[in-house]
């Protein structure tokens, strides 16, 4: 990745089989989340207006960090989030600068499409923070059982002049969901209500 200097990356997978010591048949709920580490081009700047060099370098980031997250969850994603963290050098505005629709439809694109808005949360917070990241379908936002979210803790970062950008997918929606509404399968055979990021 050569746009944003990435200092690491990190990754989790959370598996869970029984919720309520029961399950519904549909296997395993498997979510992950990966992060890229990067330096904050913006950091202790104070106000920069243009934060287009963030934007742009949020393509790339956000291809590897999808392709990643398939490849570690093992299956094609139902759901999916992103999110991240600026460190306390930089402001708020830089990490949502590198999750917008640049971002978004790279990860979008990576793992496979998705015609939905892809949820997203952004903060501002020192090293080893935890956050968490929403989760919703990817073809159509009102698809309520798959509403939910992963909790990430990120170790050693950011440090004060660095970005945590994340990105989270899972592999189907929560266990025992009944809450009603629209379902994953009616869902990608209506239309849609349009993307963005």
């Amino acid at each position: 990745m050569s746009g944003l200097v990435v200092r690491k990356t990190f990754a989790q997978i959370e598996e869970t089989r029984l919720v309520a010591g029961r399950t519904d048949d549909q296997g395993s709920l498997r979510k992950v989340a990966v992060c890229a580490v990067v330096k904050n081009p913006c950091a202790g700047r104070g106000y920069v207006a243009d934060l287009s060099e963030i934007v742009e370098a949020s393509a790339e980031i956000g291809t590897w960090l999808g392709e990643e997250a398939v490849r570690l969850l093992g299956e094609t994603p139902q759901s999916y989030g992103k999110g991240g963290v600026v460190g306390t050098d930089g402001e708020q505005e830089h990490i949502n600068a590198a999750v917008t629709s640049t971002f978004g439809n790279a990860l979008r694109d990576a793992i496979g499409g998705g015609k939905a808005w892809i949820t997203s949360v952004t903060k501002a917070a020192a090293s080893d923070v935890i956050i968490d990241i929403p989760l919703a379908f990817k073809d159509e936002i009102w698809v309520r059982s798959h509403y939910d979210a992963i909790t990430v803790r990120i170790p050693d970062a950011p440090h004060p002049d660095e970005l945590v950008v994340i990105a989270a997918v899972a592999n189907r929606g929560r266990i025992n969901a009944r809450v009603g509404g629209m379902t994953a399968a009616e869902a990608t055979s209506a239309p849609t209500s349009g993307a963005a990021s």
